[in-house]
């Protein structure tokens, strides 16, 4: 059955991802974004498609419309994003989450929240089920995004129990992929866009810590398949690569694939970096019949390709517009001059 299907946070590197492909299913796509980190060039070539409808809106007010199906992306992923306005990220997980779920509730859509393995913070237990309840420092620079997440999956499943919303929460490991932004501080775009660009690659602590990449094709039929699975089939669920890798290896390994010769720069490990991320996906497996499939190279390269691709091309100056701001930004120059860089 074709439906209409609300993506929040639509214009993002996941969002635009998935827009793709619930049109591709022959589904009708409503894309929210208020373009704080999404871009309105991930969707623009859908923009002439009859099942595509871009909005500018942000979460953080509510929505009137009629929907099937709800996907909740809307909130700054990476640390570079969501530690510069801690405030507003607080605001898009837990006010965009109610918001979202009062239209659930009207319109008797179902809903996906897209949380985040941050919710087990520097985890003690690894791999991590989602039966781990996680090792967050709720007051420290992370907090924002971590507390944020886990409110707004507590606000799902109440919502669940007292109201019968049809729910799903996805817990998503590190993804990367085509579209990711030049300068959004995780650690596949700041390698590649640092080995591309001949400056050294910077590395957390000793690079030991360990982190699983998921390419985004992957994690978006991850999503897909959550969403229309069982309504029993609520989640927590994770959803992520259980191939571990180091830190200093995956530098390593851009480095070859991109032909660079950047060398590595050590660095301090922020607060509260994680040194261990690896998800257990037995749940996905078994509920969802999922598993990723695209080798770490593979992605890598595809990644690299879009990357190289982008940089050579002249660098457009981007409105960016925000919650009440219209700034204008050169993303890979801010990235490089800011040098802000993390382990996610």
């Amino acid at each position: 059955m074709k439906k209409r299907i609300l993506v929040t946070g639509g214009a993002g590197f996941v969002g635009s991802h998935l827009c793709e492909r619930l049109l591709r299913a022959g589904h009708t796509v409503v894309c929210a974004d208020n373009y704080s980190t999404g871009r309105r060039e991930n969707v623009l070539r859908l923009c002439d498609h009859p099942r595509f409808e871009l909005r500018v809106h942000d979460v953080v007010d509510p929505l009137q419309i009629w929907v099937d199906q709800i996907y909740n992306l809307a909130c700054p992923a990476s640390p570079a994003h969501y530690q510069e306005d801690p405030v507003r990220t607080v605001k898009a997980s837990v006010l965009g989450a109610l918001n979202l779920l009062e239209l659930a509730h009207r319109t008797g859509a179902t809903i996906l929240q897209a949380s985040t393995s941050e919710v087990y913070g520097d985890p003690l237990v690894h791999p991590q089920p989602e039966s781990y309840f996680g090792h967050v420092n709720p007051t420290g620079p992370r907090a924002c995004y971590d507390e944020g997440k886990r409110c707004a999956e507590t606000l799902f499943f109440d919502y669940h129990r007292r109201f019968d919303v049809r729910i799903k929460v996805a817990r998503i490991f590190n993804t990367y992929g085509p579209r990711m932004l030049e300068n959004d501080g995780r650690i596949v775009s700041n390698f590649v866009v640092q080995a591309l660009s001949g400056a050294p690659l910077t590395v957390y602590g000793d690079g030991m810590q360990t982190r699983s990449f998921c390419y985004i094709e992957d994690l978006v039929d991850g999503l897909v398949r959550l969403m229309d699975a069982p309504p029993d089939v609520v989640g927590p669920v994770n959803l992520g690569n259980p191939n571990e890798i180091t830190v200093l290896d995956l530098a390593h390994h851009v480095v070859r694939l991109t032909g660079s010769r950047s060398l590595i720069d050590f660095r301090a490990l922020p607060v509260d970096d994680p040194r261990r991320r690896r998800p257990d996906i037995s749940m996905a497996a078994e509920l969802l019949g999922w598993r990723p499939t695209t080798p770490l190279e593979e992605g890598l390269w595809r990644t690299i390709a879009d990357f190289r691709a982008r940089l050579r091309a002249p660098q457009p100056v981007l409105a960016a517009v925000g919650l009440g701001r219209d700034e204008r930004f050169s993303p890979l120059a801010n990235f490089l001059a800011a040098g802000k860089t993390g382990s996610d």
